[in-house]
């Protein structure tokens, strides 16, 4: 990748960021160059990732578990091309990544053969999940360290043992590690609630990345933690914007939501952003992707993003006027909870 510091627009997106260990406002979320539903070929993503650099996002998201490694390894070979200090970092622990060479179902939605990914919460796992994705990244340190999906959500009926693990070794562990500095922050990386009431008062948190629970979409399933990590001081990492891509399209709703088929009452539902806005000529999708950003506990937006007309659209979507009025209008239809701030 050539440097971007003489090109137009290679401004960082918010430069006055709070947090040291997060560079940007606007981050590239890295799941789906890890090959996630469809397959991306390797001049897509390098497009990608120089177009992002152009358009200032300056915070890249990434784990082990997206694409088993494959996206840490196209991370790791574009950005080791710039210098380590002018763009943060975050990826995760929790999964160990093996080989398999009878693995070709892509259960897990990541279109990669011959590997799989094994939950490890342990603090052996965490040590060598980090020293693997430090080869692929090509870096000695990462910004953000995050374990990844502890929760009942994931877990089910292993949750209690699984959340006992994490607290007793894996993030014991991560905290060692950030003392060592081989990363800045640790935190967590969910779907869900609940799990980050359970671990908040019992270890100290820098960021918790919070995938489809605040949202444009839906706000109702995270007050308490967007509340808690407000008077804690955690940084809520806002991913999952457009809801699984169910408000992502400027047409109408997606077909999917929380990355499954989305069912008749959340299309119509989603049916009704879309009439809302269109009042005022709103993009849906600007909207989705600057609304969680009006909250004091959020820290960034994290939009999974594969091609060059991702990038710009999540971009422009960044600097797009919404008018005061597109608001209103939402809250008018009851459809985002009281008391939410807004842009």
């Amino acid at each position: 990748m050539t440097s971007a510091t003489s090109q137009p627009g290679s401004k960082p997106v918010d430069s006055k960021q709070p947090h040291p260990w997060l560079r940007s406002r606007l981050a590239f979320g890295g799941a789906p160059i890890g090959n996630l539903y469809e397959s991306v070929d390797e001049d897509t993503v390098a497009l990608a990732l120089s177009c992002a650099w152009q358009r200032g996002i300056r915070h890249f998201d990434t784990a082990p578990y997206y694409g088993y490694g494959l996206s840490e390894s196209r991370l790791g070979a574009t950005l080791s091309e710039l210098p380590r200090d002018s763009y943060s970092l975050s990826t995760k622990v929790g999964r160990l990544i093996e080989t398999d060479a009878q693995q070709t179902r892509h259960a897990d939605g990541f279109i990669v053969d011959g590997h799989r990914a094994r939950f490890d919460y342990s603090r052996d796992g965490v040590l060598r999940s980090v020293e693997a994705s430090l080869r692929r990244l090509r870096t000695d340190y990462v910004d953000v360290l995050l374990l990844h999906d502890i929760g009942a959500l994931t877990h089910g009926a292993r949750h209690a043992e699984a959340l006992k693990q994490a607290l007793d070794e894996a993030l014991p562990a991560m905290e060692a590690l950030r003392s060592q500095g081989v990363c800045r922050a640790i935190g967590l990386g969910v779907n869900e609630e609940a799990v980050c009431l359970d671990v908040m008062p019992k270890f100290s948190l820098d960021a918790i990345m919070l995938a489809g629970r605040y949202t444009l979409f839906e706000q109702q399933h995270s007050t308490s933690v967007m509340a808690q990590a407000q008077l804690r001081n955690v940084a809520i990492l806002a991913a999952g914007p457009y809801n699984s891509g169910l408000l992502g399209a400027k047409e109408g709703p997606g077909r999917f939501y929380n990355y499954a088929p989305a069912d008749d009452a959340v299309l119509q539902r989603a049916q009704r952003f879309y009439d809302a806005l269109a009042r005022t000529h709103t993009d849906v999708g600007a909207a989705a992707l600057q609304f969680p950003l009006a909250h004091p506990a959020v820290a960034s937006v994290v939009c999974g993003l594969r091609s060059v007309a991702e990038v710009e659209a999540a971009s422009e979507r960044m600097q797009a006027k919404i008018p005061a009025g597109a608001w209103r209008h939402l809250r008018e239809a009851g459809l985002l909870q009281e008391g939410t701030p807004t842009p």
